[in-house]
């Protein structure tokens, strides 16, 4: 970690995570839809799949992150990483989910922010199992209590759990596996959603 004018910076070179918390990771991702407000969502039971979202480029203000679970229809406990951020932006985003149907598996895949707007998301909850990229942190703090983090209103989590924050991450050659995401605002211009069959995956 380097200090420049003040501002701690971390520099990782991120190729697997897998619920290791090394120093933090901010995650977004995309819901199928133009834009959904209201506030932070309570947790909901997830399907059982996972979606993949890939983006040139995330950047974001106020990230906070810590481990815990969600559940499926069947009562399955799954372990996540909570991710949130309190602003975003993502350049060139992808993403896509692979649904069974009677003609085969085919590729949900929804693409925006490829123009001179990038797609925008405000006080965002992801749920991941996995993210890839190379990473930029400012004033991270990496073993802060869960449930006293404050980069994100709303985004704690519980008392006694390991948590870690940064005032401001960017993310290059961002690629994420998640199981949901709540967000109070998430605009996607340029928005392009199309049905494939087969298997045509971000990454």
């Amino acid at each position: 970690m380097t200090r420049q004018g003040g501002i701690r910076e971390g520099r990782v070179r991120w190729k697997r995570f897998a619920l290791v918390f090394l120093p933090a990771l901010a995650v977004a991702s995309v819901l199928v839809g133009a834009t959904a407000e209201g506030a932070i969502g309570a947790s909901f039971v997830v399907s059982g799949d996972t979606f993949k979202v890939s983006a040139d480029t995330l950047k974001g203000q106020g990230f906070v992150q810590y481990g815990s679970t969600v559940e499926n229809k069947k009562g399955r406990k799954i372990p996540v990483a909570v991710s949130g951020i309190r602003k975003a932006t993502l350049t060139n985003m992808c993403q896509t989910v692979l649904v069974k149907s009677p003609v085969g598996t085919v590729t949900l895949r929804i693409t925006a922010g490829t123009g001179k707007d990038p797609v925008t998301a405000e006080n965002m909850i992801v749920d991941a199992s996995q993210i890839e990229g190379d990473a930029v942190f400012t004033n991270l703090e990496a073993g802060r209590d869960a449930s006293a983090l404050d980069q994100l209103p709303g985004g704690e989590g519980a008392a006694g759990m390991f948590g870690q924050q940064a005032s401001a991450i960017t993310i290059k050659d961002f690629r994420q596996v998640s199981w949901s995401v709540n967000a109070a605002t998430f605009k996607l211009p340029g928005l392009k959603l199309a049905v494939e069959p087969g298997e045509h995956e971000c990454f």
